[in-house]
């Protein structure tokens, strides 16, 4: 089950006008880096209010900025999605630079660093320069609110969930994931009309180029 995500990031003002519309309410909005204050609401009158938020959720998909306007609009409202997706993108925050990180490759059942040679070999020519790791295990969360990989051009370093790294996990699910994430490290990110797009057409295009593309989304589908 999927998520409904814009096709690109959005920007603060079209993020502010979304939660706005949603909530009916105004939104002072500031977009922070705080590595420990993600979310933070004041409210400034009736039907106003000062909302801090960090720049993770420019990113977000509708029903995570759904149930964000639900709270905004009545801070008594339960937020499980929200504190899922904040869960999934800690990997965001400032860090300490990469060379002074320990970066793990070699999992239980997958060794990353192996996949990550094979396939930057296979598909990218030797091109992609990024660092890749297992994530931090973080308690079980619903299956359709997970992250199973990441890259961070902040630190050009991917992160693959660790939950993956399971004997039930197909090995060419796992190649799949690590190579849709060495994708975003050799394309970046496109621009269009002043807009981030993450997920381009031609970013979908060379996905699919995976040669076990549809029998991962398949498996992808019914598993998740």
């Amino acid at each position: 089950m999927y998520q409904m995500c814009f096709p690109y990031e959005l920007d603060e003002v079209t993020l502010k006008a979304y939660l706005q519309k949603s909530s009916r309410k105004e939104i002072s909005l500031v977009l922070t880096d705080n590595a420990t204050s993600m979310l933070s609401l004041r409210p400034e009158g009736k039907h106003t209010v000062a909302l801090r938020l960090h720049r993770m959720f420019l990113s977000a998909c509708n029903d995570v900025l759904d149930e964000l306007a639900s709270y905004i609009n009545d801070t008594r409202q339960k937020t499980p999605l929200v504190r899922n997706f904040i869960n999934n993108n800690l990997h965001r925050l400032r860090e300490k630079p990469l060379r002074q990180m320990k970066a793990r490759t070699e999992g239980k059942h997958f060794d990353l660093h192996d996949i990550f040679r094979r396939i930057n070999s296979k598909y990218f020519n030797d091109a992609v320069s990024a660092s890749i790791s297992w994530g931090s295990k973080g308690p079980r969360r619903v299956a359709r609110h997970r992250t199973l990989g990441s890259y961070s051009s902040h630190g050009h370093v991917i992160r693959i969930n660790p939950i993956l790294d399971a004997k039930s996990v197909p090995r060419y699910f796992m190649e799949f994931i690590v190579y849709h994430e060495m994708l975003h490290a050799h394309m970046g990110i496109e621009k269009k009309a002043g807009r981030r797009s993450v997920h381009s057409k031609e970013f979908r295009r060379r996905e699919k180029l995976f040669q076990e593309y549809e029998r991962a989304i398949e498996w992808e589908k019914k598993r998740w």
